[in-house]
């Protein structure tokens, strides 16, 4: 079994931080986001690994190399064009060849392991298992229907859902997906869906099975979740990175990368980026501050770099 990564996204709703650190390199509990989704796929048994990339491709590829710091084995490819996760996932046909693989959305982050979804995979001779978590509001999601553990119809978004399964962003394919993926179009907003090619996978027979996931499962792509998912990772801690300083009281959840400098009256549940210099008369508040600043007042729920606001 192979992975298979997202990482192409540009992190619009990080910006401007994003645009001087691609969003899978943003370091949580002062290690990378990507590193994560490593960590999860060799529980599973998968070492050989593709990051598909998009404009930051060489970025990624500096950071990252083959993977010998983080104990995997790393390709690239690279999409084109934004059009959707079906779209991107098209790129690493050639890596996968045959095998069955892991797909996985570079920017989520779970505190559970995977292997026992990998063994129903393995088990069950499915052509593709996807993992979903019930929720208490299906509607902000695709949700699955299922009949046992199959799954018979996938809803983007549902009014009123027939569910409370949603899907939770780690799929499993084997080789089938290939041939579906030809005959997608695109969604009404203009992208190749992933939940599409699932849909159709079903419709022509297929054995599309649930994996339901207990554990806590985060979505970093905005300020709200970075931090939420931040403060989760060190429990709320004062973490700092070598050669890292503060002047100034700190709260809870403060996460200070290598090299960091802040100076400011007070600060808490804020993440400071590596060699950051950030000086504040004020207080630091639900913060993600990266670059050089000098502020009077204060900086509340803000996405900074040096003069740079979102």
């Amino acid at each position: 079994m192979k992975g298979v990564i997202l990482a192409a996204g540009k992190g619009s709703r990080l910006f401007p931080v994003t645009h001087h650190i691609p969003k899978p390199l943003l370091p949580l509990a002062n290690r990378i986001t990507l590193s994560y989704a490593f960590d999860q796929l060799k529980t599973m048994g998968v070492q050989d690994i593709c990051v598909v990339v998009g404009e930051n491709e060489g970025t990624m590829r500096t950071a990252l190399g083959h993977g010998e710091a983080f104990g995997v084995n790393l390709s690239y490819a690279r999409q084109t064009d934004p059009k959707g996760l079906a779209h991107a996932v098209g790129f690493a046909k050639d890596f996968v060849g045959e095998d069955s693989f892991v797909l996985y959305l570079g920017d989520a982050i779970y505190d559970q392991g995977f292997e026992a979804y990998a063994e129903q995979f393995r088990n069950s001779g499915c052509d593709n298992l996807n993992l979903v978590k019930e929720v208490e509001d299906p509607r902000r999601f695709g949700v699955a229907n299922v009949e046992g553990d199959r799954i018979v119809k996938l809803v983007e978004k549902p009014q009123e859902p027939e569910s409370n399964l949603a899907m939770a962003g780690m799929y499993i394919f084997g080789p089938a997906l290939w041939s579906v993926l030809p005959d997608l179009r695109p969604s009404a907003r203009g992208e190749y869906e992933i939940t599409d090619a699932i849909q159709m996978l079903v419709d022509r027979g297929g054995n599309v099975q649930a994996g339901v996931y207990t554990g806590n499962w985060f979505d970093t792509g905005t300020l709200d979740s970075f931090i939420e998912t931040s403060d989760f990772l060190t429990g709320g801690a004062i973490v700092q990175g070598e050669g890292a300083s503060l002047q100034g009281t700190a709260g809870r959840h403060v996460v200070l990368g290598e090299g960091a400098s802040v100076e400011c009256a007070g600060i808490e549940d804020s993440v400071v980026l590596p060699g950051a210099r950030v000086r504040a008369t004020g207080t630091i508040r639900h913060a993600v501050l990266g670059g050089t600043m000098d502020v009077q007042g204060d900086l509340h729920s803000v996405v900074r770099w040096n003069d740079e606001l979102a």
